[in-house]
């Protein structure tokens, strides 16, 4: 299981306050499909107002891709008009992590 991408949502209410943490997609080594439409959708189910996403770099480089960076900003845009805020997308790798909050990269 280790050498498997895992997409995690930490959905939060309007104190910051953990409602849930859930798998959102399990994938690949290189590859998770991730649906804003459904991270979306999932926050509203729990009426959540803020999430942290988290998922690993099997390869244990934390890096995060362009795909990572450009998913992450469809999310936060879809998420905004409903008034659920990105705090932060960290990754995790073997040796760190990465917050792309941290690096201004949404």
């Amino acid at each position: 299981m280790k050498d498997l991408r895992q997409f995690r949502i930490l959905f939060l209410d309007k104190r910051n306050t953990l409602i849930a943490d859930e798998v959102q997609q399990q994938g690949t080594i290189d590859h998770t499909p991730v649906y804003p439409r459904e991270v979306v959708k999932r926050a509203l189910e729990l009426s959540a107002t803020a999430l942290i996403l988290v998922h690993n770099h099997p390869s244990g480089d934390p890096t995060p891709s362009r795909a990572d960076i450009d998913m992450t900003k469809l999310i936060a845009e879809a998420a905004k008009p409903l008034g659920i805020a990105l705090h932060d997308h960290v990754i995790i790798g073997k040796d760190g992590h990465v917050s792309l909050k941290g690096l201004r990269l949404f």
